[in-house]
């Protein structure tokens, strides 16, 4: 194998690819990132077996060539030396050439690099899926619905499938919903799906966050591809696979409530601030507990205190309270977490007494709910 590239896409290729290498691969050729150069273009490849993702780099576009091939051919070097090490090349063009034994020469300028390859027979093929079921939604929604759910799943392995956003598609309305059990975070978007829907998928969260890094800023159509138990996310020249999660997500709608006994309207970043103020106290007791009571002059006044520093009081003016009188507790970091993807000037708040779910969404719109169980606390 031998070919000559531009750096900077090399760099950006590998960038996008090295997010699917094993950080404790098993499975040694897993720690390396798969190169084939042919007569159209170089591509990469890296796996994890849960994710992968590869990266296509077209010899040219329309403006500049890219890349040149003198011999196709394939290897596997280890990402933690090759992505370093193309990221410090002093030249815009490198050249690759793969001898016997796979030994690799990278040449840049004036330097010259010796890495060991690995056997590219021994890398994993990539599935192969039916595109019979595809969805294409815009990039920057696609970001914004990951940003408004994934901060909700578990970290506990114990249930795995509470570790991954449940995905669901009927009828155009494209619904993601994540919850750790004592939070849950929806969001919904509707869709030009054609006949295409499903159920049950899930997608764990730590793969989400890798997707989302690597969505265009630029609004750019993404195609997702549902097959048996693998998704595809193609975008543009990258191809982003994932496997589902086994097993079935629990059933989240009948928890929330559609009535209310107090409902609040108000300014989203005051709540937000108020809150954080508070955060810093109730932190430092490990609890994160603060306090949200209702005044007699139609405000609501927000606490939290700490044995050993002191204690926070703030009170805040709202839009809009109906209903009852309350004193509630929950837990700051939860609020807080809901409170920075909240799209909103102001926001909604529905509550049923002190020991039910708090339910958050924005105050213009339906899209996105998000739901909070409070503490149970002696006073």
């Amino acid at each position: 194998m031998k070919f000559t590239i531009l750096r900077n896409e090399l760099n950006e290729a590998i960038q996008h690819v090295s997010k699917a290498v094993a950080s404790r691969a098993t499975i040694p050729i897993l720690s390396g990132i798969k190169i084939d150069a042919g007569f159209s273009g170089i591509t990469l490849t890296a796996s994890d077996t849960d994710i992968s993702i590869q990266s296509f780099i077209p010899l040219e576009t329309a403006e500049k060539t890219i890349a040149t091939v003198g011999k196709t051919g394939s290897v596997v070097l280890t990402a933690k030396f090759f992505v370093e090490i193309v990221k410090k090349l002093p030249h815009e063009e490198v050249h690759i050439e793969v001898g016997e034994r796979f030994q690799t020469m990278i040449t840049s300028g004036a330097t010259e690099i010796q890495l060991v390859g690995l056997d590219p027979e021994e890398f994993p093929v990539l599935p192969s899926l039916m595109e019979e079921q595809v969805v294409s939604i815009p990039g920057d929604l696609l970001r914004d619905m990951i940003r408004q759910t994934v901060f909700a799943v578990t970290t506990n392995e114990s249930t795995p499938i509470l570790t991954g956003v449940l995905w669901n598609l009927h009828g155009g309305l494209y619904k993601f919903v994540a919850t750790d059990r004592h939070r849950l975070a929806s969001r919904q978007a509707n869709v030009d799906s054609g006949d295409v829907r499903f159920s049950n998928i899930v997608i764990s969260g730590k793969t989400l966050n890798e997707l989302s890094k690597i969505v265009p800023d630029q609004n750019v159509m993404v195609d997702i591809v549902v097959a048996e138990n693998q998704v595809l996310f193609k975008l543009g020249n990258v191809l982003f696979y994932s496997r589902m999660l086994d097993g079935t997500y629990p059933d989240t709608s009948k928890i929330i409530p559609q009535n209310f006994k107090t409902e609040l309207v108000l300014n989203t970043k005051q709540l937000s601030d108020s809150i954080d103020r508070a955060y810093l106290l109730s932190r430092e007791e490990k609890t994160n507990i603060v306090r949200l009571v209702t005044t007699d002059n139609g405000g609501i006044e927000i606490s939290s205190s700490s044995s050993e520093l002191g204690k926070v009081t703030e009170q805040l003016n709202v839009s809009e309270m109906r209903g009852e009188p309350l004193k509630i507790a929950f837990n700051s970091k939860y609020m807080l977490d809901v409170l920075k993807v909240i799209d909103s000037e102001e926001l909604f708040i529905g509550f049923n007494g002190s020991m039910s779910p708090i339910i958050i969404r924005p105050s213009d719109h339906e899209n996105s709910l998000h739901l909070i169980l409070p503490y149970r606390t002696t006073n």
